[in-house]
This record gives structure tokens, sequence and C-alpha cells, in this order.
């Protein structure tokens, strides 16, 4: 696993946004994995300004998200449906038939979920995977646990996730129980995988990722060291703990 440390949370942002668009580069029809939530809104901003300033080129992309709060209709404000349309998809040009974000409203949620793996494998598996990081170290929505599932799937949240993510909802009360999520074999299947984290709070969890080699179900992005290709790419405030151990 690589680590890349940047000044600031815009410099870390532009760093990630210029690997997405290489990739775009090299292979305009890469099929790229998304995340949600704070952490990759500058990156968006900034893949945003490369297709209107630079003639960054989407319409060959094809493009599949980590997960989505299962419950949440696509129009709901706080659906990842809704993040992803108003944060990125709408401002560039990639092709609607060519975007995939879990259904949270799949009747059966088991056959969607072998359907959206298949649906990878078909498009010839995810060149980049984005990845954002919990306090408790899930990637996607794989909370820690005695054992992790590998395929895509519904899955309870932790108490944590749900509390961190009240600030989106108003109340913890108004987050979701349940999420669908790619499982970490899907995740583990990507060619190249960039975890991003940014600020104080995830300092503690990004200095076990880095510090520590180790693989447990406890921490889930601890498995990322068995990947041949895993860069972690973080700002300055998120590296406090790993810069500490490291003087």
């Amino acid at each position: 696993m690589n680590t890349v440390i940047k000044e600031s949370y815009e410099d870390m942002s532009k760093a990630a946004a210029a690997i997405v668009a290489q990739e775009i580069r090299r292979k305009p029809d890469m099929v790229l994995g998304l995340a949600t939530g704070s952490t990759p809104l500058g990156m968006y901003r900034e893949l945003i300004r490369l297709h209107n300033k630079e003639g960054l080129d989407f319409s060959q992309v094809v493009t599949f998200n980590l997960d989505e709060y299962y419950g949440l209709s696509p129009a709901d404000a706080q659906s990842y449906h809704y993040y992803m349309n108003e944060n990125l998809f709408k401002h560039i040009n990639v092709r609607p038939e060519n975007i995939h974000i879990p259904d949270g409203e799949a009747k059966d949620a088991e056959e969607f979920c072998r359907e959206y793996d298949g649906e990878i494998q078909r498009s010839g598996g995810i060149d980049l995977q984005i990845l954002g990081i919990g306090r408790n170290g899930h990637i996607g929505f794989n909370e820690p646990g005695d054992e992790l599932v590998t395929e895509t799937h519904v899955t309870m949240l932790n108490e944590g996730t749900r509390q961190a993510n009240a600030r989106f909802f108003g109340s913890v009360d108004s987050v979701p129980k349940k999420a669908v999520t790619m499982g970490l074999g899907t995740i583990m299947r990507a060619k190249k995988i960039i975890l991003m984290a940014s600020g104080k709070e995830k300092a503690i969890i990004i200095s076990r990722i880095v510090n520590d080699t180790s693989v447990t179900t406890k921490v889930p992005a601890s498995l990322l060291h068995l990947h041949s290709d895993a860069t972690v790419l973080i700002d300055k405030e998120a590296a406090l703990e790993v810069l500490a151990k490291n003087l």
C-alpha cells in the first residue's frame, strides 16, 4: 500500500482528480468506482472543472457507486443517487445509461445485489475505485465484525456510523438503519484503488491502516494491504498520527 500526504484538503482533492483524469485519458471507456460523503466533494468539483475547462471527456466512462441507503428513493435529498447527480453527474457528459448506483428500493434485494455484481463483471471490472473511510475503518458500508461479506449485499449500519452520518439528516433517528453496499471482494477486484481521507477525526484510523500492516475484519480497510495497487491519499490533518509515529 502506498501512502501520499498532501498539504491541504484542496491539494488532496486535486491529486485524486488528476489520477482519475489520467486514467480516463489513458482508457476513455474506463469503469470508475465512486464514493460519496464529504471527502470526495473536492475531487468532484475538480473533475467538473477539468471537464469544463480542459475538455475531460466522460462520454464513454462507466460508473458504479459503492453504496446506497436502503429504503431511500433516488429523489430523496439524502440518497446517494441525489448526491451523485447534484455533485457530479449533471455537470459532466457522462451518459445516463452508463451510471450505476445501488437501488435502495429494490423489492428483491438479494437478486439486485447479484445483478449489480454481474453488471460490474460484464463491464470488464472496475478499473479505478475511489474509497472513503469511516472512523471505525469501514469502507463502503462494510462495518467491522467477526466476518465480512465479499459480494454486494444489504447490511445493517452500526450506531457509530449512523451517528457520524446524522449531520446530513438532522438527527440520528432519521438515518436509515440499512444500506446496500459493495462487499470487500467486489471492492478488492478493482484494478486500482484510491482511499481518500481528510481531517483530524480520521487521523487515528488512518494511522491504524498505514502504520499497522496486519489485516483484520475488525478494521475492514486493513484488507487493502492485500491489494496490489492501493494508495492512501490524505491531507496533513488526517496524517497527524502517521507523522507523529514516524518522527
